[in-house]
């Protein structure tokens, strides 16, 4: 086994949180799409499908290196969206969090000298400044955008590709 037991299950934990990201996304995209923002719908289902992409990485991360997995349960979504600013604000928070918790698997791995999951971690932490930076930009451009503007975001995340 080239994975303790400890960052297995830890990293297991994770899986488990962006498969809740993944539908957290799910519920924001499908408000998006009920507001009539086809463009904004589509950004969040993208995002959604990543979080699940992230999920698998690392279950299959812990598969290769003869960690135990015991798949956890997933709530269902908790945040309400009542606005575009609300969901980009959610948003947010959820990747600051997934940050903290990428960074303390990093500090796990430091701490037991496991190299192979430093290198194959790098790549989240990588992907974290760009999820934080995305959700900062939208938030703020909506909340420049006001309600009286706001199906202009669609025009901006159709053209952000």
């Amino acid at each position: 086994m080239l994975i303790k037991k400890e960052l297995a299950s830890k990293m297991m934990e994770q899986v488990g949180n962006e498969l809740g990201a993944s539908l957290q996304y799910l519920a924001i995209a499908v408000y998006f799409e009920q507001e009539a923002f086809s463009n904004t719908a589509d950004f969040f289902y993208k995002q959604s499908a990543e979080e699940r992409e992230h999920a698998m990485k690392l279950l299959k991360y812990v598969v290769e290196t003869g960690g135990e997995v015991q798949i956890p349960a997933v709530p269902a979504p908790t945040a309400s969206i009542k606005s575009p600013e609300d969901a980009f604000r959610t948003s947010l928070n959820w990747e600051v969090e997934v940050t903290a918790q990428i960074n303390g698997l990093m500090d796990l791995a430091k701490e037991q000298k496991d190299y192979l999951a430093q290198n194959f971690l790098n790549w989240f932490v990588e992907e974290q400044l760009e999820e934080v930076t995305t959700m900062e930009k939208y938030l703020l451009i909506v909340r420049k955008l006001t309600d009286r503007n706001i199906y202009m975001l669609e025009n901006i995340i159709s053209h952000s590709g």
